[in-house]
């Protein structure tokens, strides 16, 4: 019988000067990868995940946490007693690491092909020919197009999936035994998904690397697994085979995990009547502009002719892959940028081509709740500072914006006595949370949602979306919700935009578009998305019906 590639046994990860909830951030861990087997990690923010990944690629951060007992074993050998020359000399070529963002992992200023290389010129004794015919070759085996061209290419030329292969090549160029991948497939839409994952196991297979796969998703684990290993607050509850995980869970918190997913099932809708909050008419945005001194230049059409309406209470989901102009969208109505053509009417009125001045009064009207709250929220404001910014802003006296303030957080399921905290000390879901609050704070008509929930842990995922249900509800919002998730857009959505090159090329009922789609780019979109049998239960959307805005 094959040996692991690799085996972790009872790792304890120690976190210097604790002063939190925990004085480890793991704790006994012990788990294995066979000799091409995929070994999915799963778990919530704060599991232990990412650290167990960094303690094997001695990673962790130093002064801040240690190794204090257990054994790291790489083909048999001992990594924790290796010293920082030596792990130098084993990462990259024995075991290697694909990380969650590409575009932060990668250097901004070096060519993709260049840093691929870097990793040959130190671990081989490879001429610069041979590292040049190497790297080309590595980057057609992960099918990224005209390889020649990529590999002169900066990382921001590139699109997300387009970075994440350079990442994978980077990872596979030297043949390693054990890959790591921490959330690779997590900020990428579904068809690119489908491809990294496609990829990940073709590459899997062909060189019988042992792969450890830390995801959220379970409809990723689904589709790539051959085992499961479920982290809970720095500890293995649970492991075993896929088909045992996911079909017989024996911990509470697996089940918990698994009963968060949203289901691909969109429930039973009531057609909106209400009157029409949004409409947009033949709304246009083109980036670039050729000119007598500029007759090359770049020019992109990022939103074509796109019509749609929204009613009071009803939310309508745009959804597409990454560069389908569903963000830019979103901007041209909150008019975060001017749109180039078009009609944009709120209630009525068109603010396209208003002036900064005159559209004041609307600001208030339109608010937006962004992906990443951490970067939205101010780290140096505390929140009760950020929440009540607007409204003062608008002439609500002072008290009266912390007294609102103040209900809004108890609405959003967070204590009214945090408002005095600063972003940092609060989780991402709440922090969620409170970017929620602080746009609620504006009294607003329509609330854009721009992937809120695409970085979040599935249960704290289902719990964001609840909200915004019980919100839209309570509050009878008109809502557009921008996702690249499927089951979200499910479970949300009473409508539903197919947007593909700046073109909607589809709209309409939830149900009616997941269950007869008429586009074929709609059909290839569902046809990507992960774990087509997984998770069809009740799913997020439908539990929110069942709960007051406040337990949420």
């Amino acid at each position: 019988m094959a040996s692991p590639v690799l085996e972790i046994r009872d790792l304890t990860v120690a976190i210097a000067d604790s002063g939190g909830d925990r004085t480890n951030a793991i704790e006994q861990v012990s788990l294995q990868v066979m000799p091409g087997e995929i070994v999915c990690v799963v778990g919530e923010s704060g599991s232990g995940k990412s650290v167990t990944s960094q303690a094997v690629m001695a990673l962790l951060p130093k002064g801040q946490l240690m190794i204090a007992s257990g054994s790291i074993k790489l083909e048999g050998d001992e990594l924790t007693t290796k010293s920082p020359s030596e792990m130098r000399a084993v990462r990259g070529k024995r075991v290697a690491m694909v990380f969650q963002e590409p575009m932060t992992a990668l250097n901004p200023v070096e060519r993709c092909g260049d840093q691929i290389a870097e990793v040959l010129e130190i671990h081989t004794d490879l001429d610069a020919k041979g590292r040049r015919a190497r790297v080309l070759e590595v980057m057609r085996s992960v099918h990224l197009p005209d390889p020649e061209q990529m590999a002169d290419a900066y990382p921001h030329q590139l699109s997300g999936g387009q970075r994440q292969r350079v990442m994978i090549a980077m990872a596979l160029v030297l043949d390693p035994a054990v890959l790591i991948a921490d959330e690779p497939t997590t900020a990428l839409d579904v068809t690119t998904q489908a491809q990294i994952l496609k990829l990940i196991r073709e590459m899997q297979q062909r060189r019988n690397t042992g792969v450890l796969f830390i995801t959220h998703d379970f409809g990723v684990v689904s589709e790539i697994a051959d085992r499961v290993v479920v982290m809970q607050k720095g500890r293995i509850v649970e492991q075993g085979s896929k088909a045992a995980i996911l079909s017989a869970p024996r911990e509470a918190y697996t089940k918990m995990l698994i009963g968060a997913v949203p289901s691909l099932v969109p429930p039973v809708r009531t057609a909106i009547t209400a009157p029409v909050t949004l409409e947009t008419v033949a709304l246009n945005k083109t980036y670039g502009k050729r000119g007598f001194l500029q007759p090359a230049a770049r020019v992109v059409k990022a939103v074509t002719d796109v019509s749609f309406e929204i009613r009071r209470g009803e939310t309508l989901g745009i959804v597409g892959e990454s560069g389908s102009g569903k963000s830019t969208v979103a901007r041209c109505i909150a008019r975060l940028v001017d749109p180039t053509s078009g009609r944009i009417d709120i209630d009525g009125v068109d603010i396209a081509r208003m002036s900064e001045r005159s559209l004041r009064p609307y600001r208030r009207r339109v608010q937006i709740v962004f992906q990443d709250p951490y970067r939205s929220l101010n780290p140096r404001r505390t929140v009760g500072q950020s929440i009540i910014e607007g409204p003062v802003n608008f002439g609500l006296p002072h008290a009266d914006a912390i007294a609102r303030a103040r209900d809004l957080m108890g609405l959003v399921g967070l204590s009214p006595d945090a408002l005095d905290r600063f972003p940092h000390q609060f989780s991402g879901g709440q922090r969620q949370r409170i970017a929620i609050a602080r746009a609620l704070a504006m009294e607003p008509t329509l609330l854009i949602g721009d992937e809120p929930v695409s970085a979040l842990d599935v249960s704290v995922q289902a719990q964001v979306l609840q909200l915004l249900d019980a919100v839209r509800k309570k509050f009878d919002l008109a809502v557009l919700f921008i996702t690249h998730d499927l089951r979200v857009a499910a479970q949300i959505c009473d409508r539903i935009a197919v947007m593909q090159r700046g073109v909607v090329v589809e709209t309409g009922p939830t149900a009616a578009v997941f269950s007869q789609p008429q586009h074929e780019y709609t059909r290839a979109l569902f046809s990507a998305a992960p774990g087509q049998g997984f998770g069809n239960r009740i799913g997020a959307g439908q539990v929110a019906d069942a709960l007051p805005v406040a337990a949420v």
